[in-house]
């Protein structure tokens, strides 16, 4: 029969995300999420103890030279049992991490509990698009194209304005989504790419390079400006190259000053959890939400599956009946 604590433990199985702070190594989340499990799960209550029945011996009271014993049987608990003898029932759990943040990097990170591992690896081999927040300036270059770098290069910014940055952007969203098609590995010219491109399932198959596939600017206040991308097989320092690249081609320099990752997947911002809500109860809350969203999602898929075929259905059904009046007609 499960215990209280293994039954909380089946619960917890599954993937959600947390809000990774800047300045915090994704490991430290990871173990102190662990920790904070570790802690619900062996805070359950405890199955009570085992008995056995022991026979016990006692002399006679009547007289004290007498050898007759007296035998009677007790039940008593079995002590190697006890949780301060056996130590607590859970001691270690597998906490997989989804697409890493650097120590830089804030924002949405996926973890998965158990044999959310599974899931986490079947979700991440799927094309998953993650989107992005960057806060950069102008007029400064350094060695690591973040404003913690040391500096290599000092430059002026006023030539820039809105409409020449919003050009940079589309310039370099048209490159990415030609690099998208050369990895997509798939005839653009077939119904197959069509349809794959209306579901939103066109990409790179297996591992290619970081790819952007949406780039605009969302606030333009010199030297500061902010970005909003969403790309596929990136990593944290390719974005701070992104700001490199753009001061570059506005013949000015610019660095990183922050990357926030809004959105992994199906996890948003809304979804994710704080440093005060790494506990087992919320953590538990979160992945029991994912399972039903993901069931919701199911149901929605199958029920527009079964829309689609009946309309096609109906749409022969009308095609041979028009066909059969026409023969009629034409007699």
């Amino acid at each position: 029969m499960a215990t209280p604590a293994i039954r909380m433990f089946r619960k917890l199985e599954g993937l959600f995300c947390v809000y990774k702070p800047a300045g915090v190594h994704w490991k430290l989340v990871r173990d102190s999420i662990e920790t904070n499990l570790l802690k619900g799960l062996n805070a359950a209550p405890s199955p009570p103890l085992p008995h056995h029945v022991r026979l016990l011996t006692q002399p006679n009271n009547e007289s004290e030279t007498s050898k007759g014993l007296t035998v009677s049987t007790v039940s008593v608990p079995v002590l190697s049992k006890h949780p301060l003898v056996t130590g607590p029932e859970f001691q270690h759990i597998r906490v997989g991490v989804g697409h890493r943040l650097d120590a830089f990097s804030s924002g949405v990170l996926v973890l998965a509990v158990g044999n959310g591992n599974k899931a986490l690896n079947d979700f991440y081999s799927t094309r998953v698009t993650r989107d992005y927040t960057l806060e950069a300036e102008f007029g400064t270059a350094t060695d690591n194209f973040t404003h913690t770098g040391r500096v290599v290069e000092r430059s002026t910014y006023d030539h820039i304005t809105q409409d020449k940055l919003e050009r940079v952007l589309s310039m370099l969203e048209g490159v990415n989504q030609k690099t998208l098609l050369t990895y997509s590995n798939i005839d653009m010219r077939s119904q197959e790419a069509y349809e794959m491109a209306v579901q939103g399932l066109l990409g790179p198959e297996g591992k290619s390079t970081p790819i952007l596939t949406g780039l605009r600017c969302i606030r333009f206040q010199p030297p500061n400006f902010t970005l909003e991308l969403q790309c596929l097989n990136e990593t944290q320092k390719y974005l701070c190259k992104i700001v490199h690249e753009i001061g570059l081609e506005l013949r000015s320099t610019a660095v990183c000053k922050g990357v926030r990752r809004t959105r992994d997947g199906l996890f948003t911002l809304q979804d994710a959890l704080i440093h005060h809500h790494w506990t087992a109860a919320d953590v538990m809350q979160a992945i029991q939400l994912y399972h039903s969203t993901k069931k919701n999602k199911k149901r929605s898929k199958a029920a527009n599956k079964t829309s689609a075929l009946q309309t096609s259905e109906d749409n022969i059904t009308e095609t041979q009946q028009s066909e059969v009046n026409e023969g009629r007609f034409a007699e």
